[in-house]
């Protein structure tokens, strides 16, 4: 992602990379950025230093890990300099440091940075609304690699559905079954994880009714979708007050 998000920044008028972080020790560590993402040397080397790094830019592009992105926020915060956060699995700990600086910086935290996705969040609150007595299912599929499940954007399209039912998510959600679990109730709402091969990320929403159910699927084709959007939330969030926005904020949704 990190190489995708430096294309994608370099092919947006008004944006610049000056800076690209890695953690101490990567093998990528004083390579150009540019090079790394394929595109033209951008003079830019890759450091570990997040502090210099800090000092030269106005935005931070944040896909890493929650351990990382708990330590990035409070810097960022202190540096004054916007975030935009990708990294999903955020709870506990990491998610209370990115709420506490949105208190003094604007940031954008979204599940999935792609228009399609957040389109999608919409429909899904709508449907899940309107289809009174209908089951809802959703099931994601992601590569081997992923290392949380269910996905940040499973749980997101989740919140919709329950949002368009108006319940507490975490009173109705299931993330597995197995065995004598008996019959599936009125009121859950499963969430299932799928994990193998390369798939960038595939999310299908199923509700389902007597006689008949409709299936909602986003499929991302490359990572390149979820690059283009968090550079488009970059250019959007300059000057806007501290909060915690999301992509649908960037997208007016």
């Amino acid at each position: 992602m990190g190489r995708r998000v430096t294309a994608a920044v370099a092919e947006v008028s008004g944006l610049k990379v000056t800076a690209a972080i890695e953690r101490a020790g990567a093998a990528e560590i004083g390579q150009d950025a540019g090079t790394l993402a394929g595109i033209a040397p951008l003079g830019v080397a890759v450091t570990s230093d997040l502090a210099k790094a800090l000092a030269g830019c106005d935005v931070v592009i944040d896909f890493t890990a929650p351990a990382a992105t708990k330590a990035h926020a409070p810097a960022c915060a202190a540096a004054g300099v916007a975030m935009i956060i990708g990294t999903t699995g955020l709870e506990g700990d990491a998610l209370a440091a990115v709420e506490a600086a949105a208190k003094r910086i604007p940031i954008v935290k979204a599940a999935n940075f792609s228009i399609g996705v957040n389109a999608l969040l919409a429909v899904v609150a709508d449907l899940s609304a309107k289809l009174h007595g209908y089951d809802i299912e959703i099931v994601e599929i992601h590569h081997r690699k992923k290392v949380d499940a269910p996905s940040g954007t499973a749980l997101r399209l989740a919140e919709a559905a329950a949002e368009g039912r108006k319940q507490d998510l975490a009173k109705v959600q299931v993330t597995g079954r197995t065995g004598q679990v008996g019959a599936r109730t009125d009121t859950e709402l499963g969430v299932l994880a799928v994990r193998g091969g390369d798939v960038v990320g595939d999310h299908t929403v199923y509700f389902l009714g007597p006689g008949e159910r409709i299936e909602v699927t986003h499929r991302a084709h490359s990572r390149d979708t979820f690059a283009a959007g968090a550079a488009r939330a970059a250019a959007w969030i300059a000057g806007k007050p501290a909060k915690l926005y999301e992509m649908r904020d960037v997208l007016g949704l």
